[in-house]
This record gives C-alpha cells, structure tokens and sequence, in this order.
C-alpha cells in the first residue's frame, strides 16, 4: 500500500491527467455531442496526455497479479496492428494493387519495430 501511495505522490500528472479527460467527456456528455466523437476525442486525449502512461504503471504496482494484467493489455495491441496488416493486405490483392499490398505491409512492420526500439529505448536510457 505504500508503495502506490508513494507513487501517487511522486506521479501528480497521471491522475491530474485522467481528471482532464474525465471531465472532458462529461462536459461532452452534457452537451450532448456524438458519443463517437467524445470517443474518439478522449482517447486522443488521453494519449496525448499520457493518461494510458500511468493507468499502466499503476495497474503494475499490484503484487504478482498487476504485471500479467499491463502484459495481457499490451500485447494484443500487437495482435491489432498485425491484424490491421492483413486486412489491408487482403484489400490491396482485392482491389488488384500489388505495390499498395508491399506498402501496407512494410508500413505496418516499420510501426510495430518502432514500437519494440521505443520500448527498447526507454528502458535503456535513464530518464532522470
């Protein structure tokens, strides 16, 4: 328990940041804006706020159990992207474009390595 109220106190920004997207989708809510919308607007909020960041680490903070949940979340991210790769592939072959097909597909596998170097990257170099 200490260790996650250390945490909180060390790392404002990351609850400070779910409070800006939390109440950004309220306020949305009441004025009655497309739900898609607020969707979409909330994830782009969050990522750019980090707000996934910290949800992340404070979900690994649990003992034994917390680190397989962040593994379970993150690794079909990589499922998504692969499949986001087939499924332009299949449409490229459909609509008869060969150079289309080698451009998704390369496209997809330059996003998913640079994903591993930035991961790679960021435990390597201290940040402090």
């Amino acid at each position: 328990m200490k260790k996650i109220y250390n945490y909180l106190k060390r790392h404002p920004k990351f609850i400070i940041a779910w409070i800006i997207v939390l109440i950004t989708a309220s306020i949305m809510l009441n004025l009655q804006i497309d739900k898609k919308l607020i969707a979409i607007i909330s994830l782009i909020l969050a990522w750019l706020t980090n707000a996934f960041i910290g949800i992340g680490t404070f979900i690994s903070l649990i003992p034994i159990i917390g680190p397989m949940i962040v593994n379970i979340f993150s690794i079909p991210f990589f499922w998504l992207m692969n499949g986001v790769g087939y499924f332009s592939s299949a449409y490229a072959i459909k609509k008869g474009q060969q150079k289309e097909l080698l451009k998704h597909r390369l496209l997809t596998f330059v996003l998913l390595v640079g994903i591993i170097i930035g991961y790679i990257l960021g435990h390597l170099i201290p940040t402090r």
